[in-house]
């Protein structure tokens, strides 16, 4: 029996064959044998948290406007399915209690990014954590973003859950920088890999986990590099190779 060590997270789900950062896109992950789930969070004009990439619902619902301007009610109208195929019409933006809900009964591990790096919800660190808590899914969760002060501020709720700092920059003292703003772990682009900073990371035994991996031959780079894990939007093809990566070691 072989482990893989490095984990795949489904990036918005499997968002290469359904529409993103919905519960159809989490069930297919899960049936193609993905770790973990990658999510992304904003919030409602009336403080719920809700799975979306955008702050704006254009691009993948049929409506306009922000997120921060629709109530839950009002936002759970409209269809987040129809713009990627017709058999997914209908299917809509699920709040953050949706998906800890379906999860929970899984065994996927789970990556909740806060996209406070446009708009800084009030209290979205708070509630955020409490539907975490509220779930039981302190051990299997990790927070991200690329919003330092959230981090900085999810640090301060003294948590036990796992914090990552996102970045698609090259920084310096990598290791004083996590330290300074409270972040376990640090979630890097790939174009980072090859670089002064990816060997600063190694170095110091900073854990982290890559994103956005899909070609193989990135895959094949961060299982070596010891990545903690990977952000794809094809877990079934990473799944493929990690798997004939393992038989053949």
């Amino acid at each position: 029996m072989f482990t893989i060590q490095t984990k795949i997270f489904a990036h918005r789900g499997a968002c290469y064959y359904a529409p993103e950062n919905t519960l159809p896109a989490f069930e297919l992950a899960k049936q193609m044998g993905a770790s973990g789930i990658e999510l992304d969070v904003q919030m409602t004009k009336d403080q719920v948290p809700v799975v979306i990439h955008d702050e704006n619902v254009k691009r993948t619902t049929n409506g306009t406007g922000l997120v921060k301007d629709y109530t839950y009610a009002e936002l759970k109208q409209l269809d987040a399915g129809y713009w990627y195929d017709a058999k997914y019409k209908g299917t809509t933006i699920p709040s953050l209690a949706d998906f800890l809900s379906w999860v929970r009964s899984t065994q996927l591990q789970i990556n909740v990014e806060l996209k406070t790096n446009v708009i800084e919800y009030p209290n979205i660190e708070q509630k955020v954590v409490e539907l975490i808590d509220h779930y039981q899914l302190n051990n299997r969760t990790v927070l991200s973003s690329f919003n330092a002060n959230s981090i900085r501020r999810l640090s301060e709720m003294d948590s036990p859950i796992e914090l990552a700092w996102l970045t698609q920059l090259r920084v310096k003292n990598t290791d004083s920088l996590l330290k300074e703003i409270g972040a376990n772990s640090i979630h890097i682009h790939t174009r980072i890999l090859p670089s002064m900073m990816m060997k600063r990371i190694i170095q110091h035994h900073i854990p982290f986990r890559v994103y956005t991996v899909n070609k193989l031959k990135t895959m094949n780079k961060c299982l070596s590099l010891g990545a903690k894990a990977i952000i794809t939007d094809v877990p079934d093809r990473a799944v493929k190779q990690f798997t004939t990566k393992n038989l053949e070691g």
